[in-house]
């Protein structure tokens, strides 16, 4: 697939894994959405990358702010390559001198994690699958994750 074709949306490319990303893909060509929470860096990093990057403020678990950004993306061109980096983890022990692991902050973890991520593949595979094949291709998702899923 060639990169310079469409649109690539990074989840969480306002830092880490994903930021690294959304560098590569830009400097591979692409024209790059980073997706992440309002509260991060992403719209300086979009000015800083330049002309061929846009900054979508979105929580991943938020259906209508990914389908915006999304929407972003297809005033760009063509939403071919959705990378998924957006995820958040915490240190607490199941069960520690304060009581059992807060339910509340698993359920946040999951719901960032696995519902978020399952958000935007979702809302994306619509798109793409409407997209004119380049050769045999409409796009492509591919989902991350971190070599911390190890630790525990």
């Amino acid at each position: 697939m060639d990169i310079r074709d469409g649109v690539a949306l990074v989840t969480g490319g306002a830092s880490g894994l994903g930021l690294a990303t959304a560098r590569e893909l830009h400097d591979q060509g692409a024209k790059v959405i980073i997706l992440d929470l309002p509260s991060s860096t992403g719209q300086v990093l979009a000015k800083e990358l330049g002309e061929n990057v846009v900054f979508a403020a979105a929580d991943v678990r938020s259906e209508s702010e990914v389908a915006a950004a999304l929407s972003e993306a297809a005033h760009l061109r063509p939403l071919r390559i959705v990378v998924n980096c957006a995820g958040i983890g915490n240190g607490i022990k199941t069960v520690g001198k304060h009581g059992p692991f807060p339910l509340v902050d698993f359920a946040k973890v999951v719901n960032i994690n696995l519902i978020g991520t399952f958000n935007v593949i979702r809302l994306a595979a619509e798109r793409i699958s409407s997209n004119q094949p380049v050769g045999e291709e409409r796009g492509v998702i591919i989902n991350t994750a971190s070599v911390a899923a190890f630790d525990g």
